[in-house]
């Protein structure tokens, strides 16, 4: 096998490593992952690890990477695809409920699970999960920010508190979609966020009608 080949295999058993480990994680949190049940779940010999990750630590690291990394492809970059304003800022809230309906994580969400793990914890993992929580946050609060700019929010708005609002009533359908009857929470999720930007919008036909 040649050299090249060689490293496209081992980029794809890691990608596969890390898929399994953010799946796992989402349930028992990144503390949960071991080598035994990753290679189980893999196929990949323990020994097979350590060619890509010197330590759980390290592994633990990369598995934040790559959840921030599924969360833009699934999340953001469809939500991209709506005009800027007020219909992307509503369109990444409904790429979010429609990645936890779908059940792309077997827990629903890696950094509802990571976050409350590791929020008291100090040390490089607490401060990646951090980092890639707060760099959603952002990316949220300049999504309200450019609808302000457009017009299609008041300019009272305050985009620091709306995107915590959107934000906080998305991760809300983590508790309550496993709690109680999920449909009802996912409903519920988006009719809020709708109501409430429809609400602060001008022209709120740019936006679907409530519906029950």
């Amino acid at each position: 096998m040649t050299k090249d080949g060689r490293r496209l295999r081992g980029l794809r058993s890691r990608e596969v490593i890390l898929a399994q480990a953010v799946g796992l994680a989402s349930v028992e949190g990144l503390d949960g992952l071991s080598l035994g049940r990753l290679a189980t779940a893999t196929g990949i010999s323990k020994s097979g690890f350590f060619a890509h990750w010197p330590g759980k630590e390290h592994l633990q690291l990369d598995a934040v990477d790559w959840a921030a990394r599924q969360w833009t492809e699934h999340v953001v970059a469809p939500a991209l695809r709506a005009p800027a304003g007020v219909r992307r800022l509503f369109a990444l809230h409904e790429a979010r409920l429609k990645f936890y309906e779908d059940g792309v994580l077997p827990g629903g969400c890696f950094f509802f699970t990571v976050q409350v793990e590791f929020d008291d914890r100090p040390g490089p993992v607490r401060d990646r999960v951090a980092r890639a929580m707060g760099e959603w946050q952002e990316f949220l609060r300049r999504q309200v920010a450019e609808a302000i700019a457009l017009g299609e929010l008041a300019e009272g708005v305050d985009p620091a508190q709306l995107a915590y609002e959107i934000d906080a009533l998305g991760e809300m359908v983590v508790i309550h979609s496993r709690l109680y009857e999920g449909r009802e929470s996912l409903v519920r999720a988006r009719r809020a966020v709708l109501q409430r930007l429809r609400a602060l919008c001008p022209d709120p036909e740019l936006l679907p009608e409530d519906r029950p």
